[in-house]
């Protein structure tokens, strides 16, 4: 619309320029074309400040493709190079310099967290490749990202496999092969499952995954031992060069208390890597059975799987009611299942806010919002209702509020879509098991919500469990997975529900050397109320002895400790406080692992690199090749500039030297025709 404007004001100031032509034309003005010239300027400028305020100039750039170097950063990779670290960092940077002068080179290292221009150190304690790609997308997705080098051994250790990531990444993925992927010697207990609680005077299970490669003929024992002491033990003979079996112990809980275990397999010779030889696992022994009530608003499916996946273990006695025959008290209950309660027909929030319970909520059909939404004070958690629709679940690698079989991302890919029936909004700190699938990977709706606090409270948005350990058992013949996440989510609701007035608790109790621990303590007056009046006092102590104080930090109504990063060891700790004159103490135990990450794993995975390289249309080289890259990039059709149109709103009236130049061609026209006697 524009030009319209700019043809009027061309008019209008021809059509000036022409009268002031004629007049001082019969004035026989020496120059009438010049007063002219100078009248229709002035008019024309006036004019487009009047019609056009603004004015829009469009400018074109050309940009660059973007080529971005993702080096793993992490310390198995100094170990992968070895010798050749410094001919390898020596033929990238030659890659680099060659690629700036047709692209722009944005150099990145990576590990636990992304370094933008930190390359090359090799200090990193764990490896995100995920988290990596995710963040390149995060920053160059919108821009002319043609190409995306990553260099890296494929040894990842946290996140999510970049293999199944779903993640819109539009560049081409060239993966340098850092390392040999030759299959080292090595024995390594990788897993270790047990249960969270056990009853006293009856016996539990613990069980290790033991994985060995190229081991053939290793005959020994793998021993669990408690306070030094061997426990148990079981034969381990290796009969092949790639073994893996799965060892268990059984264990008379003989003592009330947290008992702390060591898994350990003795090493074979020859092997480099024995940092991966021994696993610690921590179980609460208590007194006394737990009490579980599950409760349905209806009949379903559920409420059975629920109780096959408890049945069968010592610690829990589990009572199956419907909404009619809802108990009266909820005191004898150590943790509540609650499947579409409260419901619209039954609404038990006030006796759920009244007993302070660990409460499971599923919501499904039957499940009464307005009722639900009262409980904010126990679950911190919004919800709103939504038409019934399938969701498909997405495992949450990140959670950490208790350990899941290795096999859990496999599995729960293939189980089919949840009933779902509404959104939840968690509170901040919630640990999401489960969340939605969703084309977005940036965005996570959750599932299945853990909540910690003084009344931990559990949230599946979605009914359909008992279809979930079908599929698990048609496809795996057994429903070990499944299982677990219920029994876990159970074992985390009753194992925080302490009727002790002061407790602390840890989100769990094997740390690494390389994070830091936090604590929360509780406490609660006779009205059962949370209250952190007094100071709360922390001693924690070594094997040797050594002993450091500590005071926890008021948050809320509860308290909070972040005592930092501990080298690797056994600790005990006792907290004590005095409230109304009574003295309460809490005390437990922790470990911190000196185990890297990196050392859990040793080789380069060529297979996995490959794979992306072949997912995102890229190439794949060697260490040795980086070299050829240049060609590959510089003959991919897909990195190519990019021609960028910015417009840019010029406001004339913002622009003081636009006045300046009208005011000067009115100057000098007047000047002239004063000059000239016109007037």
């Amino acid at each position: 619309m524009q030009w319209i404007f700019w043809i009027l004001a061309i008019i209008l100031s021809v059509g000036a320029g022409y009268w002031v032509y004629l007049a001082d034309k019969r004035r026989a003005v020496p120059l009438p074309w010049l007063t002219s010239l100078l009248r229709s300027l002035v008019v024309f400028f006036t004019l487009l400040l009047v019609l056009l305020p603004s004015i829009v100039i469009n400018k074109n750039v050309i940009e660059k493709p973007i080529v971005l170097l993702l080096q793993d950063n992490s310390r198995s990779v100094a170990n992968a190079l070895g010798s050749d670290s410094t001919n390898y960092k020596k033929n990238v940077e030659g890659l680099t310099v060659k690629l700036s002068d047709k692209y722009k080179v944005v150099k990145w290292g990576f590990g636990n967290s992304v370094q933008p221009d930190s390359l090359f150190t090799y200090n990193q304690q764990a490896t995100d490749i995920s988290a990596a790609l995710a963040r390149a997308q995060e920053f160059y997705g919108m821009q002319n990202l043609g190409a995306v080098i990553l260099a890296s051994d494929g040894r990842f250790n946290q996140g999510m496999n970049p293999m199944y990531q779903q993640l819109p990444l539009h560049a081409t993925v060239y993966t340098v092969a850092l390392g040999d992927s030759t299959v080292q010697k090595d024995l390594k207990v990788s897993r270790v499952y047990a249960n969270k609680v056990a009853t006293i005077n009856s016996s539990f299970e613990v069980r290790a995954d033991v994985v060995a490669a190229l081991c053939k003929g290793y005959n020994n024992s793998v021993m669990i031992k408690e306070n030094g002491n061997v426990i148990a033990s079981a034969p381990l003979a290796v009969n092949s060069d790639k073994f893996d079996r799965s060892v268990s112990f059984s264990i008379k809980a003989d003592k009330p208390g947290l008992h702390h275990y060591t898994i350990q397999a003795p090493e074979t010779e020859g092997e480099k890597n024995t940092e991966n030889n021994r696993r610690d696992v921590f179980v609460e022994i208590v007194e006394e059975k737990k009490n579980i009530l599950i409760a349905s608003a209806a009949p379903h499916p559920d409420v059975n799987a629920i109780k096959d996946a408890l049945s069968g273990l010592e610690s829990y006695k589990v009572t199956v009611v419907s909404e009619d025959n809802f108990p009266a008290s909820l005191d004898g209950y150590n943790a509540i299942i609650l499947h579409g309660l409260p419901s619209v027909r039954k609404n038990i929030s006030a006796q759920l806010l009244a007993a302070k319970k660990p409460v499971w909520f599923i919501l499904s059909s039957q499940t009464g919002f307005v009722a639900l939404n009262s409980l904010q004070t126990l679950t911190h958690t919004t919800l709103t209702q939504t038409p019934g629709r399938d969701i498909v679940g997405v495992y949450n690698p990140s959670f950490n509020t208790f350990t899941l079989p290795a096999t859990i991302q496999t599995v729960t890919d293939k189980m089919p879509p949840l009933l779902n029936v509404g959104n939840i909004v968690p509170a901040p700190g919630a640990n999401i098991l489960f969340s939605q699938k969703n084309i977005d990977s940036t965005t996570q709706v959750p599932i299945w919500v853990l909540q910690q606090g003084s009344v931990p409270t559990a949230i599946l948005n979605g009914e359909g469990l008992w279809r979930w350990r079908l599929y698990e058992f048609k496809n795996f013949n057994d429903h070990n997975v499944i299982d677990e996440c219920i029994r876990q989510t159970v074992a985390f609701l009753s194992a925080n529900n302490n009727e002790k007035p002061f407790n602390v608790v840890l989100p769990k109790y094997v740390w690494s050397d390389q994070e830091g621990i936090s604590m929360s303590a509780w406490l609660h007056n006779a009205n059962n109320e949370q209250v952190n009046t007094p100071d709360v006092r922390l001693l924690i102590s070594d094997s040797a002895g050594k002993k450091q104080n500590f005071s926890f930090e008021r948050s809320g109504n509860a308290y909070d400790l972040n005592i930092g990063i501990w080298a690797g060891g056994t600790y005990t700790y006792s907290a004590q406080t005095t409230y109304n004159d009574k003295t309460y103490t809490a005390n437990g135990s922790f470990v911190v692992e000196s185990m890297p990450l990196e050392l859990m794993e040793s080789g380069a995975d060529y297979p996995l690199l490959f794979g992306l390289a072949k997912k995102y249309n890229g190439g794949f080289v060697t260490s040795a090749n980086v070299s050829s890259l240049y060609d590959s990039i510089n003959h991919n059709e897909h990195v190519k500039p990019l021609i960028v149109t910015n417009t840019e709103t010029v406001p004339l009236v913002d622009r003081k030297w636009y006045f300046f130049i009208i005011l000067l061609l009115a100057v000098a026209e007047w000047l002239l025709r004063k000059y000239w006697l016109a007037q």
